[in-house]
């Protein structure tokens, strides 16, 4: 099945030319089904790179899903339009009386700032302890992960003497999680922080589970069973060019940065880069979105009942 998203959006036109099944909403509001409802809270400035990049890993499943797209009320956007927002875009605020099957937080570059200095930090809090109540499945992504679990556990994060930036070898940690079917023992993910959470700070906390680490870059992916949260802290997500735009900007602006590790051939940035963590980020979501599917109440309503 199709993912279902407003047919002008921009994403729309560019996961039809990759390939990606998209449904107009005339199409899905013909079918006899409960879409799964998937919401987005899009904290990253450039928010239409980042709807495609979700959309793409959510719409490849072969189930129907109703994407939602979030954002906070009390935080003005610098570098997507009025219109935009507008147009595709709800506040939290204009959401908190509905039910998602699962819901994503994604990043936001904000990481060197201690949380209670963030602007919209007291509604980051409101809306991580609505996710225990009206989400099934939460996964919360690099500053959305870091913040979810200082926020739950006080965990805390700790500021690297150099950013954390390319592509690193990650371990599978745990087989036989549902999160981890069809995983390589061995694979690459994009890394790009100024900031880390540490295993021994982790593994302190009873329930919370690490599912994939690096020896380079630490832990990576951690689950806790309550509440089905997912905590990811780095970039699974990221388009092949992601790590090479955020580079060239740093260096157009003067700003001192070192090239991504084994991201360019050859370290050669005048190469384009290849993808070599694609089809795993398939796989994680797909099966976040299967394990959903396998465990949510068909009735919305009943989503986070035992949780009160």
């Amino acid at each position: 099945m199709p993912i279902k998203i407003p047919d002008t959006l921009p994403a729309f036109e560019t996961l039809q030319n990759e390939g990606v099944r998209v449904m107009t909403e005339t199409v899905a509001f013909r079918q006899d089904i409960r879409p799964l409802q998937i919401g987005l809270l899009n904290l990253m400035p450039n928010k239409i790179k980042t709807e495609i990049q979700m959309a793409r890993l959510v719409g490849a499943s072969p189930l129907q899903v109703e994407f939602s797209l979030v954002r906070v009320g009390g935080h003005k956007a610098k570098n997507t339009s009025q219109e935009h927002l507008l147009a595709f875009y709800e506040t939290w605020e204009e959401v908190k009386h509905r039910k998602f099957d699962g819901f994503i937080i994604t990043g936001a570059p904000i990481e060197l700032l201690e949380y209670e200095d963030v602007t919209y930090w007291n509604e980051m809090q409101e809306i991580l302890d609505w996710t225990t109540t009206n989400v099934h499945s939460t996964m919360n992504v690099c500053w959305g992960a870091m913040a979810a679990i200082y926020h739950f556990h006080k965990v805390p994060k700790y500021t690297l003497t150099e950013k954390a930036f390319g592509v690193y070898r990650h371990q599978n940690l745990k087989p036989s999680s549902v999160y981890l079917n069809g995983f390589s023992d061995d694979f690459a993910i994009p890394v790009s922080r100024w900031t880390e959470v540490r295993r021994a700070d982790i593994e302190k906390v009873p329930g919370l589970e690490i599912l994939m680490d690096s020896s380079e870059m630490g832990v990576c992916l951690v689950h806790e069973r309550t509440c089905n949260r997912l905590y990811m802290f780095n970039h699974v997500e990221y388009d092949s060019t992601s790590l090479a735009d955020e580079y060239f900007r740093d260096v157009n602006a003067g700003v001192p940065i070192k090239m991504p590790h084994n991201y360019f051939p050859h370290n050669d940035p005048e190469i384009p880069p290849q993808n070599r963590w694609r089809s795993h980020a398939h796989l994680f979501f797909g099966n976040w979105i299967n394990e959903i599917y396998q465990t949510t109440p068909y009735d919305l309503e009943e989503i986070g009942q035992e949780r009160i």
